[in-house]
């Protein structure tokens, strides 16, 4: 195990139990306490969780994880989910991508295009989104126009929400809309942890010819708090092979195209 997945994994039990043991720790995560000390301390340095005498406790990690402690999670099969949604992408269309994981990856692999590199200085694609690192990358890019929304940034996420965010969002038209969610289920649809996110990436989805939700198997089938949209609204599921087979056909069922790569 990794120091990424290592750490992650620790904040993960930290989220769940509060608190926890050196000793615990070592037996968890399979190596040698002065190992986890050396994780607690770092982790400690970057105010993710409180330092105590055998142990830490939690210390404002929220629900859900920052950003860079979840990009080690299903990282190949969100690599080959973010080819595939960018792959889908014309020359010239206005893309709306919300913020996370996966859809940072998309950005990136939209980026790299060379049929979008060759327009030189002229837009060859313009995204829309609400994600500040998202923007940070794609800024230096000339082909690529970058429209941000406003919005309160999320530290987990990176993520711009709240009324300026949905505003901006509601007063334009999007060809495509890549959405990274917490959860998709086949009732239930698209579905985030924070019902600011929701909100904003609602806003997304309404305003797209076309959502495209990109998420690994362990997304499926799940429900989170927050509703993004409902299945009908969905027109392409881009997930992994491990998605289960009874899952992908009640999507199918209900006019999802589902790629499994």
């Amino acid at each position: 195990m990794g120091t990424h997945e290592r750490w992650t994994r620790l904040l993960e039990v930290l989220g769940d139990r509060g608190r926890i043991s050196v000793a615990e720790a070592a037996d968890l995560l399979d190596v040698s306490a002065a190992t986890v000390r050396r994780d607690m301390e770092e982790l400690g340095r970057q105010q993710l969780l409180t330092r105590t005498r055998g142990g830490a406790v939690l210390s404002g990690v929220a629900y859900d994880l920052p950003l860079r402690y979840k990009a080690g999670r299903q990282a190949d099969e969100k690599q080959r989910i973010a080819r595939a949604a960018a792959a889908l992408i014309p020359p010239g269309a206005v893309v709306g991508v919300n913020g996370g994981t996966t859809t940072s990856d998309v950005a990136r692999e939209l980026a790299m295009r060379a049929d979008l590199a060759e327009r030189g200085s002229a837009t060859a694609l313009t995204i829309v989104t609400n994600a500040i690192n998202i923007a940070n990358e794609l800024a230096v890019r000339p082909y690529v126009k970058t429209v941000v929304t406003g919005g309160v940034a999320r530290p987990s996420s990176y993520e711009l929400t709240g009324p300026l965010a949905t505003m901006v969002l509601q007063a334009i038209s999007l060809d495509y809309a890549i959405l990274g969610v917490n959860t998709v289920d086949p009732r239930f649809g698209a579905a985030t942890h924070d019902e600011g996110e929701a909100s904003a990436n609602r806003a997304m989805a309404e305003r797209a010819q076309h959502v495209v939700v990109v998420a690994d198997s362990t997304k499926l089938g799940k429900r989170a708090f927050a509703q993004v949209c409902e299945v009908s609204a969905i027109s392409v599921l881009i997930t992994d092979k491990g998605a289960p087979e009874e899952l992908v056909e009640e999507f199918v069922a209900q006019g999802v195209e589902v790629s499994c790569v």
